[in-house]
This record gives structure tokens, C-alpha cells and sequence, in this order.
């Protein structure tokens, strides 16, 4: 099983740190809040600019929940569709080659859902196996990469294509003044990104998806994820989630690469999802990796903040593109998210 290739695709609407910051201080400055907390916070995820799914001006409008997951159902479309043919145009594939479509994201919902409607406005095979997968927030893209490839392992001669679209500014709780909605609103992003797998009859110079692990932790629920109400997505975001990187990240991963008779040594190249600045330096201090192994992650979260299950897919793109290993290359593609889990993927260059 291979990664033929990554596409992505932002929404037209982007903002430096410094506009959204002015935005979020002209709102909570009329309730009193502690305005230099508010900028430290923002200036301490490291975050130079980000997409957003609609236009700055036009978030104050929604006044429901039901408003912003409608507007989430037309620019995942929008943007989902246009990852898709970017991925399938870099590996040389068209849309009458895909045999599944693999759908993740965990900022909005729909039914039917979002793959489906996609399958329509690409004219997609009518009988492509779909495959929407929710809740999983930033381990998706890892875990929806492993998902494919045992699909592909399979059916040798097909072509799965995994879709992720998270457009997290939709989520945000504007009347919400707790630490993590504040972290959030600094943080994370929109845009989407695919992958095209094939299996191994198909050629394909890409990397090879050698094995995949998930590990979950027990009783981790209220560490990362969303409480939902009537006003919609809730963020759940403990300070625990470093600390569980540190915490159980070098075991699983040293676990993982034994039982292939490998050790962190032997692994050239490294993809992770870049949760933010204490995630990834917990990431990289577990791991004991050199300074510049996570070099694309750190770039890619500066560029355009944290995407969740969709920005481990924009640093895997960025790794074949310019940082490309040679071949034969033993590589990792990890991130942690909701359960709270962590997902590993074993690849060969």
C-alpha cells in the first residue's frame, strides 16, 4: 500500500494573526475581559496567520449553531471537492478511479453526509465504497491514512481516497471566556487536504504504508474533545495534553517499531501533527528527536495555525514535496487526539 499523493486546499479567506486578534478584542473588550491576557495567549501558540471558511466580517451573522453547521456543509463541499481533485491531479489518477472515499472531520455534521455529496459534485464512481468517520479530531488524518491502506491491502488493485475537512472557526463559542475557547481562538484554522492510496498493484512511487497502531488510553475522555449543546461544539482542551505525550509517546512508539525490528534511530523522516507549540516540543522531547525533525510541523502550525485531523496531511504533502526522503528511507506519521488515542504510522520511502 502506497500514498501516491497529498492535495490541500484553504478557503480564500485568510487573516494575519494580528486582524484576528483585533477582531476577538473589539468582541470581548465590550464585556471587560483582561484584553493583554486574551493577546498573550494568542501570541504564545505561535500562529502567524490562518484561513478562515467565511469571510471575517460575516461570523458575527450567525446566530446558531444550525447557521454555522450550514455554513460548514457548503464549504466543506467547496473545499473538500477541490482537495480531492488536487490529490487525484498529483498522482495522475481521475475520479473514475477511486474505489472508496474516505471521509474525517469532527467540526460539523451532516446526513447524508459530506463524502456523499462529494461523490456527486465529482461525478465520483456510483458504486465507491464511502466511509465517513466523526470524532476522532487531530489523530483523524493519521488514523483515516491507516484506514485506507487496510482497505487498499484488501483490494490490491484499488484506489481509496481519504478526505479531511475541518473548518474550526465555525465552532467557536463567541460568549465562551474560559481558558481553553480562548487558547482555541487563537489556535486552530480551516482547509482540507486528501490523500490517494493505492494498493500494491497499482504503481506508485510514494511512500509505502509498512503498518499502522492505534493505542488508546483509558478514562483519557476529558482531556480533548467537544461537549455539545444546543449552541453547538463546546471545546474540551485539558493542559494534560503535553503531558500525555511525554507520558506515554516513547513507549508506544519504541512498541511499535520493535515489533517491525526497528528503533527510533533507524527512522529517517518524521510527520506529526502539529497540536501546538507545548505539544510538539512534548513531542519531540518524548522522542528525543533532533531539532529540526519536526521542522515541517513547526512550520506548517506558523503558516496556518492547527487544522486539526487535516494539518498532519499538509506536513506529509510538504514532506514528499520538498523534504522528500531518499528511497528506502524508514519514516513515521503520528498524531494524538480524542479518547484519547494515539495513532502511529509505519512508512517506507
Amino acid at each position: 500500500m502506497r500514498i501516491a499523493a497529498v492535495g490541500a486546499a484553504l478557503p480564500p479567506h485568510a487573516y494575519d494573526q494580528a486582524t484576528l486578534f483585533a477582531a476577538f478584542r473589539e468582541h470581548w473588550g465590550r464585556r471587560h475581559y483582561n484584553l493583554d491576557r486574551l493577546e498573550a495567549l494568542h501570541r504564545n501558540v505561535l500562529v502567524g496567520a490562518r484561513h478562515l471558511a467565511l469571510p471575517i466580517e460575516a461570523y458575527p451573522a450567525l446566530e446558531s449553531w444550525g447557521q454555522a453547521n450550514d455554513a460548514w456543509i457548503r464549504v466543506a463541499q467547496e473545499v473538500g471537492a477541490a482537495a480531492i481533485s488536487n490529490a487525484l491531479a498529483a498522482s495522475g489518477l481521475g475520479v473514475a478511479d477511486v474505489g472508496a472515499l474516505f471521509f474525517v472531520s469532527t467540526t460539523g455534521i451532516a446526513t447524508p453526509s459530506i463524502d456523499a455529496r462529494i461523490v456527486n459534485r465529482l461525478g465520483l464512481p456510483n458504486d465507491v465504497c464511502r466511509v465517513p468517520i466523526f470524532g476522532l479530531g487531530c489523530a483523524a488524518g493519521a488514523a483515516g491514512i491507516a484506514r485506507a491502506a487496510d482497505w487498499v491491502k484488501a483490494w490490491p488493485d484499488r484506489v481509496a481516497v481519504l478526505l479531511s475537512v475541518e473548518l474550526c472557526s465555525l465552532t467557536l463559542q463567541r460568549e465562551d471566556l474560559s481558558i481553553p475557547n480562548l487558547i482555541a481562538s487563537g489556535l486552530f484554522g480551516d482547509g482540507a487536504a486528501a490523500a490517494v492510496v493505492v494498493g500494491r498493484e497499482r504503481p506508485c512511487e510514494g511512500p509505502e504504508v509498512v503498518a499502522t497502531r492505534s493505542i488508546f488510553y483509558p478514562d483519557t475522555e476529558r482531556v480533548m474533545g467537544w461537549d455539545i449543546s444546543e449552541r453547538g461544539f463546546h471545546i474540551v482542551l485539558s493542559a494534560e495534553v503535553p503531558e500525555m505525550a511525554r507520558r506515554h509517546l516513547r513507549r508506544d512508539v519504541d512498541a511499535f517499531l520493535a515489533a517491525h525490528g526497528l528503533c527510533r534511530g533507524d527512522i529517517g523522516s518524521w510527520v506529526s501533527h502539529p497540536g501546538g507549540p507545548r505539544v510538539l516540543e512534548a513531542v519531540q522531547e518524548a522522542l528525543e528527536l533532533p531539532a529540526d525533525a519536526l521542522e515541517l510541523s513547526w512550520r506548517c502550525l506558523q503558516e496556518i495555525g492547527n487544522v486539526s485531523s487535516t494539518t498532519v496531511l499538509m506536513v506529509l504533502r510538504d514532506t514528499m514535496a520538498t523534504r522528500r526522503p531518499s528511497a528506502g528511507t524508514w519514516g513515521m506519521l503520528l498524531a494524538m487526539g480524542p479518547g484519547f488515542c494515539s495513532e502511529l504510522v509505519l512508512l517506507r520511502w
